[in-house]
């Protein structure tokens, strides 16, 4: 569909992107979810420092995304693991 320039706001600066059309929404979602973590951060914790308060959102959206990765990888052994035992289990079968 092609590309098309957008301007997101993160923690009162302005952003111009170009994103693929089917991407807009995406970005636009992230950005707000970023602005309301740092909004968060900034009414709970005694930070003013845009860049402290952007440096702890990231913080929190990678570690996020790494817990993530880590659960997905564990349900892939896990998988892998249970299709070893069936594998085994019908070799077993087909082999009596």
């Amino acid at each position: 569909m092609g590309e098309i320039s957008i301007k997101i706001t993160i923690s009162d600066r302005i952003y111009p992107l170009k994103v693929n059309v089917e991407e807009e929404e995406i970005v636009r979602r992230a950005a707000k979810i970023i602005n309301e973590r740092i909004k968060e951060y900034q009414e709970n914790y005694a930070v003013r420092d845009k860049q402290d308060l952007l440096s702890m959102a990231v913080l929190h959206y990678a570690t996020a995304v790494l817990r993530a990765e880590q659960k997905v990888q564990q349900q892939d052994t896990s998988v892998a693991d249970k299709v070893e035992e069936l594998d085994s289990l019908l070799n077993g079968f087909l082999i009596k």
